[in-house]
């Protein structure tokens, strides 16, 4: 069983930052994939990034070149490095690990942008 604790997040203004953290409990090393979905209000659950074990990193187009994502395998950790905020980054961001084809994910976080 993975669990995975985020932490972060909260009111940030348009055009600043915020990062998003997450915890896993145990190794992550062997994880398949790790990364971030969110969910806007009143929209579907998106993909923000996913960062695999090896391998490059994949971005939503609407947070290209404003969004990192990184893994530390020491830690067990990855983390959502937030720049150039927009309003419509609003959402719960979620954490989530694929290990060995199932999904875990976080209890997510909430994100709120102002304009």
């Amino acid at each position: 069983q993975v669990q995975l604790v985020e932490s972060g997040g909260g009111l940030g203004q348009a055009g600043g930052s915020l990062r998003l953290s997450c915890a896993a409990s145990g190794s992550i090393f062997s994880f398949n994939s790790m990364g971030w979905y969110r969910h806007p209000p009143g929209k579907q659950r998106e993909l923000v990034a996913a960062i695999p074990r090896s391998g490059t990193t994949n971005y939503a187009d609407s947070v290209k070149g404003r969004f990192t994502v990184s893994r530390d395998n020491a830690k067990n950790t990855v983390s959502l490095q937030m720049n150039s905020l927009k309003p419509e980054d609003t959402a719960v961001y979620y954490c989530y690990a694929l290990v060995i084809g199932t999904m875990y994910w976080g209890q997510g976080t909430q994100v709120t942008v102002s304009s």
